[in-house]
């Protein structure tokens, strides 16, 4: 253990709880010594939200969809429930997409067997599927969370498909108190792990309210090693001031942990 890659370094995880387990186990494997700070929490539609009967007819109508597709490991998690729930054989013909390998891998535990892109684990990577080109007046199910971005829909829709969101789950900040907060985002970590877009802007919103916190603080915090799953999450870190901004291929906790892996060289 002596030599491992990440001996000592102390890593901010900011996965959800439920996630966050194999991205520890990997970086306690490198000798790194990972600090847990949630910075979405996920909450499945149950059934007695609002929204519940639209989503139990749209399960139950899969089988009108030609293609459909899967954005997180938290949207396969819970279609793949409901699905099992309502269809004992799964519908044929239709074409499954997940976002990232472990959305995948995710789907195949209900036996689901999904497309993913090579190109990227991200919406644009998606949307250059050769089976998403040509989809006039198809039908296209997007299985994600309450919210997030429209590109998918926009872009699909602009392609003459007729698009529907199945939305699973709702995410939310969590509430922490601010000696939480000192014990893990101002307690000098050597790096930070953020896998979306909303997970950043959650972080800043954490940062925001600590007024006692000083420019000095601060600034050691924009400068610590980010690690993000996509160039557009990086712009977003630049954007809000981040100064040592790494992409990752990908969310998932292999590729999280080989880039900060080769962040080593770069930093020393």
């Amino acid at each position: 253990m002596a030599n491992s890659a990440l001996q000592g370094l102390r890593v901010l995880v900011t996965r959800p709880e439920h996630q966050s387990a194999d991205l520890c186990s990997a970086l306690q494997a490198q000798g790194a010594l990972p600090v847990c700070l949630p910075l979405l929490e996920i909450t499945p539609v149950s059934d007695t939200d609002n929204g519940y009967p639209l989503l139990k007819q749209q399960i139950l109508d899969l089988d009108l969809f030609q293609q459909i597709i899967v954005v997180s490991p938290n949207a396969a998690r819970f279609a793949g429930e409901l699905i099992d729930a309502y269809w004992p054989q799964l519908p044929i013909g239709i074409t499954w997409h997940a976002i990232g390998q472990k959305t995948a891998d995710t789907l195949a535990e209900y036996g689901i067997t999904a497309r993913v892109n090579p190109a990227g684990t991200d919406s644009e990577a998606l949307l250059t599927d050769t089976s998403l080109q040509d989809i006039a007046e198809q039908r296209i199910l997007i299985m994600r969370g309450e919210g997030g971005r429209t590109l998918l829909a926009d872009t699909l829709q602009a392609r003459g498909a007729r698009t529907e969101y199945a939305e699973l789950y709702r995410r939310s900040c969590p509430d922490y108190t601010s000696q939480q907060i000192n014990s893990t985002i101002y307690s000098s970590p050597d790096a930070i792990l953020i896998t979306s877009g909303e997970a950043l802007e959650n972080f800043f919103s954490l940062l925001r309210p600590a007024q006692e916190h000083n420019a000095e603080q601060r600034g050691q915090i924009l400068s610590t090693r980010l690690l993000v799953p996509s160039a557009r999450v990086a712009k977003l870190a630049t954007e809000l001031g981040c100064t040592k901004v790494y992409i990752a291929h990908g969310a998932d906790s292999q590729a999280m942990v080989q880039a900060l892996i080769a962040t080593i060289d770069v930093e020393e």
